[in-house]
């Protein structure tokens, strides 16, 4: 399968960026719907111009009945670009090379056209019920202002980086959160990953 070998080509050179498609992300994420209602999901490793987990939660707010969605990215990231911002024009330049934050706690049909879509949440971006902002640091799950984000999330979603995957679960453990992420499958074999598998903690 081509798919794996460019995955566990990334996992040997370390690069960490590949962005969820949105079908994947809907086709697994419908057996967890019922999860989702009044929580606050973090996509604490989710360029909010680029990731889909992001676009699944903006699109999907309401009928999942979210509470709130936040996500962060790292300023490092090299698939950082310009998607989203197509749809936010009115924000200004393209943000490069610098890590954001979005909270989205409403989302309503404003263009009237019968559907919630991105160009909804752009507008709300442009008025108080939503912010999107630049965080003060570089973005990384493991900062500060991140891990404070992540105190406050009921369910964290993302694909978190290849390389830091470890550290990323064991996160998790610590501020015990629940959570769907993706992983390379080899993952299951780690020593801090398995024991948790076979003690039914994840």
């Amino acid at each position: 399968m081509a798919g794996n070998k460019s995955l566990n080509a990334a996992m040997k050179a370390k690069q960490d960026e590949f962005y969820t498609q949105i079908d994947d992300i809907s086709a697994e994420l419908k057996h967890y719907r019922e999860h989702f209602r009044d929580k606050v999901v973090f996509c604490n490793c989710d360029d909010p111009y680029e990731s889909n987990f992001f676009k699944y939660f903006a699109l999907n707010f309401n009928s999942l009945g979210l509470k709130k969605l936040i996500a962060t990215c790292y300023d490092g990231s090299p698939v950082m670009g310009n998607e989203l911002l197509l749809q936010f024009d009115t924000l200004g330049s393209e943000p490069k090379k610098m890590a954001y934050k979005v909270e989205i706690t409403e989302v309503d049909d404003y263009n009237g056209d019968g559907a919630v879509n991105l160009s909804d949440v752009a507008y709300l971006l442009q008025n108080d019920k939503n912010v999107l902002s630049r965080l003060q640091g570089n973005g990384d799950f493991r900062s500060p202002e991140c891990v404070e984000l992540l105190k406050q999330a009921d369910i964290v979603c993302t694909n978190p980086p290849f390389s830091l995957f470890r550290e990323y679960v064991a996160q998790l453990m610590k501020y015990e959160k629940k959570f769907l992420i993706i992983g390379n499958q080899n993952n299951v074999t780690y020593k801090e990953i398995f024991p948790l598998l076979m003690n039914n903690i994840i």
